[in-house]
């Protein structure tokens, strides 16, 4: 499975060289650094060549070069991952498969709300794209300027429009994919209703480039939105926000498009770290929550907004509101949010858990993992942020800057315990739109029930015999 005997690996560079020629390959050391560690910098490895291959046809030769050859593949979109999935290990063996170069937009059909991209096109294209038909392409992510499609569709990302839309999985009706021995798999149809067998597309969507490659996928598409309105509140606790999600539901409907929550001391946070932010709202509130509405019609979204916010005042669920009045009101409003990412290196080493629980459980779940946080060390500082609207919580213990590495792998093992065992305990998943990688695959194997991963392992078996994708990543 590996490359260590050099004539046999300048035998694969040549053949791989011949299928997508000069433009195709990176062999240089230093330019190939750039594809062996991950944005976060936090996993670093080494390949032994940078396939870019520029057609579906290229990519099925090379995987079938690989295959023959046993050669382990990785495969990376726009490396913005968060869980180390698409970084090489330290052996020097593994080839790096960028989609980068298959970035095209194949097909836009406005009638059919559908549109057919390669994988390595930007999430940021696609959503142009999309506008430039007056449709809209709702996944939305702080990346989204980098990151690919087939990187969205191999960790099934998140985002912060799920509530409305969904994770990307809602979001694609057809995929292209190439298998580990070379096959080519053409499941672009753009179907709503499609009953012929097993959903083979479902297979490879979070699969996480383990069972073939992505290369091209068929998207939703929506009415584009003329109207928007934004809220910030704040609240005395997290039970209050949930019982104000079902509020807003209620009054909202599908018009309710993100229902985000950060904690006072998330908040703190980025007001200490992010430059250019200031707390919408007056004094100390436990909990807030950034709300968005949207809609086709261009009246009445912000009335409809405010006397949701008034019934909710009115029950005590809020103590205090402000709507986003202005664009730039909204966009400072989403700086925020956006901006816990970007303060918590800035203000330590996070310990970083990418939950998801049913709705209902949520505010005894945080109750009860507070208390158990604080039962490893009474001084933890928990950065309490996420989705709200869908469960999703980014529950994360913010260390010393100063740290070192032997410290923090001794707090992380401690804390993902106490912590990913109240949200088995509560019907959760441990990995909610980051993905597995080589972050949780521990984690998984400790998790997963035996037929889980046994069903797992014969998909991988029966899809990769020779283990070449993605080694040591998700199983």
């Amino acid at each position: 499975m590996t490359q260590s005997n050099p004539n046999l690996r300048n035998t694969l560079l040549d053949r791989l060289l011949a299928v997508v020629g000069p433009a195709g390959i990176v062999a240089d050391a230093d330019q190939k650094s750039a594809y062996e560690s991950d944005w976060l910098k936090k996993w670093h490895g080494r390949s032994s060549i940078v396939v870019r291959p520029a057609t579906t046809q290229q990519t099925a030769e090379v995987m079938k070069l690989c295959h023959e050859n046993r050669t382990p593949v990785v495969t990376q979109g726009g490396n913005t991952g968060m869980s180390g999935g698409a970084t090489p290990d330290a052996s020097g063996d593994q080839v790096v498969l960028s989609m980068t170069r298959m970035n095209a937009i194949r097909q836009v059909d406005p009638l059919n709300n559908t549109m057919t991209v390669e994988a390595g096109a930007l999430l940021a294209t696609i959503q142009q794209a999309a506008e430039d038909v007056n449709r809209y392409f709702p996944l939305s992510l702080g990346s989204e300027g980098s990151c690919t499609i087939g990187g969205n569709l191999a960790t099934n990302a998140g985002g912060i429009a799920v509530l409305r839309y969904g994770n990307t999985r809602e979001l694609a009706l057809g995929l292209e994919v190439v298998l580990p021995d070379g096959r080519i798999w053409n499941g672009l149809r753009g179907l709503r209703k499609d009953n012929t067998g097993y959903d083979l597309r479902d297979m490879f969507i979070g699969s996480e480039g383990t069972l073939g490659v992505i290369t091209a996928a068929v998207l939703k598409l929506f009415p584009r939105p003329k109207a928007r309105a934004c809220a910030w509140v704040g609240t005395h606790d997290i039970r209050a926000l949930v019982h104000l999600l079902e509020l807003m539901q209620a009054n909202c409907a599908d018009r309710l498009v993100a229902f985000e929550m950060m904690s006072a001391e998330s908040l703190q946070l980025v007001l200490d770290h992010v430059t250019d932010t200031r707390s919408p709202l007056e004094g100390r509130h436990a909990y807030h929550a950034l709300i968005e509405v949207a809609d086709t019609r261009e009246t009445g979204l912000s009335d409809m907004l405010q006397d949701a916010l008034q019934d909710a005042m009115d029950t005590n669920l809020i103590d205090d509101a402000v709507l986003g009045a202005s664009l730039a009101q909204r966009q400072a409003f989403w700086k925020i949010r956006e901006g816990i990412s970007q303060a918590q290196p800035r203000a330590g080493k996070a310990i970083k858990h990418d939950i998801a629980l049913p709705i209902s459980a949520l505010p005894d779940f945080v109750g009860a993992a507070e208390h158990a946080v604080r039962g490893v060390q009474a001084s933890a500082h928990i950065v309490n942020f996420g989705h709200v609207g869908d469960g999703n919580l980014h529950f994360n213990i913010l260390m010393p800057s100063d740290t070192s590495a032997e410290a923090m792998a001794d707090a992380t093992q401690r804390f993902n315990r106490v912590v990913h065992d109240l949200v088995v305990e509560a019907n959760g998943s441990i990995s909610a739109e980051h993905g597995v990688g080589q972050l949780r695959r521990d984690e998984l194997r400790h998790y997963k029930s035996p037929v889980e991963l046994n069903l797992m392992l014969l998909v991988k078996q029966s899809l990769d015999p020779n283990h070449i994708m993605n080694p040591g990543k998700l199983i």
